[in-house]
C-alpha cells in the first residue's frame, strides 16, 4: 500500500471511536443502575429548566431512560413562573410573604389549572413521546396529600410586634396517602403530581413544591430524593461546589455561617426527609443537561448529597 493511500483498518478504528466511548460510559453506569434498581427516587421538577424546551426534553429523556433502567421514578413539579404569567395576563396581582404566594380564593383556582392542567399534562406528554408511560395527577386525587392551612408569622418592622401572616389557600402535608403513587408505579406508570393538596373539610391548598416532594418521599421511604433548583448544590466558603455531606457536617455548616440564606431553609428540609427514612437528599442544578442521569448513574453526581451520619 503507497503512502498516499489511507489505511482502511485506521480508518475502520475511528469510526468505532466514539461508538466505543459511549459503551464505555454505559459499562460505568452498570454498578449504580444495580443499586437504583427497583428503588423508588423522587425528583422535584422545578426552576428555570421547566422553562427551557431543549432542557424540558432532556428531563423527560433522564425519566424515561430511569423507567428503562427498572428505576421508579416519581415527578412532583413547580410552576410558579407559569402561574404568574397567567395571572398577569387575568390581571389579578399577585403578593408574595417570605417567598410564598399569598393565593386568594380566585388565584387558587388560576394555580390549580396551570398546575394540575398545562403544566403537569405537558409533562406527561414530553415523557410518553419519547417512550415513557407517565400519568398525571394532583395531591388531590386518592387523598394523597391531606392538607392543613399553612400558618407563617413575620416580626413587623415598625412595631417588632410579631403578626400572624394570612397566606390565603396555602396548606401544608398534614397526612400522605400514597397508595395511589404506589399503585401507579408497581404497574411500571411514571406518577407526575401537581403539588396541590385536600383539606379535610374540601378546601383546596396550593403547596410549595419542594415541601410536597419532601412529604412524598418521607412517606414512600424513597432511596433518593432530588431537588432540582437553579444553584450547583450547597458551596463551601471558597464558592466551591460540595459533593457529600452528612446531617452532622451540614448543621455544622448551618451553625458557622457557611450555608446562608435560602440555603439554609433547603437543607434544614433535607435532614427533616432523611430523619423521614429516605437514604439521600440531592440538592443539584437542573439547568445542566441530563442532571438526573448524571446525578445517579456517574461516580461524582452534579450536586450535593445529604445523607445520615
Amino acid at each position: 500500500m503507497s503512502a498516499a493511500e489511507p489505511d482502511p483498518n485506521e480508518e475502520f478504528y475511528r469510526g468505532l471511536r466514539k461508538p466505543s466511548i459511549a459503551a464505555e460510559i454505559l459499562s460505568e453506569a452498570l454498578p449504580y443502575m444495580q443499586r437504583y434498581d427497583r428503588a423508588t427516587v423522587v425528583i422535584k421538577y422545578g426552576g428555570h429548566a421547566m422553562g427551557d424546551a431543549k432542557l424540558a426534553e432532556s428531563f423527560a429523556r433522564d425519566i424515561v431512560m430511569l423507567e428503562q433502567a427498572s428505576v421508579k421514578p416519581v415527578v412532583v413539579h413547580g410552576g410558579g413562573p407559569q402561574i404568574a404569567k397567567l395571572l398577569t395576563r387575568l390581571g389579578i396581582k399577585s403578593e408574595f410573604s417570605g417567598g410564598l404566594r399569598v393565593t386568594d380564593a380566585a388565584t387558587v383556582e388560576v394555580v390549580e389549572m396551570v398546575l394540575a392542567g398545562s403544566i403537569n399534562k405537558g409533562i406527561v406528554a414530553e415523557i410518553n413521546a419519547l417512550g415513557g408511560h407517565a400519568c398525571g395527577i394532583s395531591g388531590k386525587d386518592g387523598n394523597l396529600m391531606i392538607a392543613k392551612k399553612l400558618t407563617r408569622t413575620e416580626i413587623d418592622p415598625d412595631s417588632a410586634i410579631e403578626r400572624v401572616v394570612d397566606l390565603g389557600f396555602v396548606g401544608d402535608p398534614e397526612e400522605v396517602n400514597p397508595r395511589i403513587v404506589q399503585v401507579l408505579a408497581e404497574n411500571e406508570i411514571i406518577p407526575v403530581v401537581a403539588p396541590l393538596g385536600l383539606a379535610r373539610d374540601g378546601t383546596t391548598y396550593n403547596i410549595n413544591a419542594d415541601t410536597f416532594a419532601s412529604a412524598l418521599a418521607g412517606a414512600l421511604k424513597a432511596k433518593r430524593l432530588l431537588l432540582l433548583t437553579d444553584v450547583a448544590g450547597v458551596l463551601d466558603q471558597n464558592k466551591k461546589l460540595i459533593h457529600r455531606l452528612t446531617v452532622s457536617q451540614a448543621r455544622a455548616m448551618i451553625a458557622d455561617g457557611t450555608i446562608t440564606g435560602g440555603m439554609i431553609p433547603k437543607v434544614e428540609g433535607c435532614i427533616s426527609v432523611i430523619k423521614q427514612g429516605v437514604e439521600g437528599v440531592v440538592i443539584l442544578d437542573g439547568r445542566v443537561p441530563h442532571a438526573v442521569l448524571l446525578e445517579l448513574f456517574t461516580e461524582h453526581g452534579v450536586g450535593t448529597l445529604i445523607e445520615r451520619d
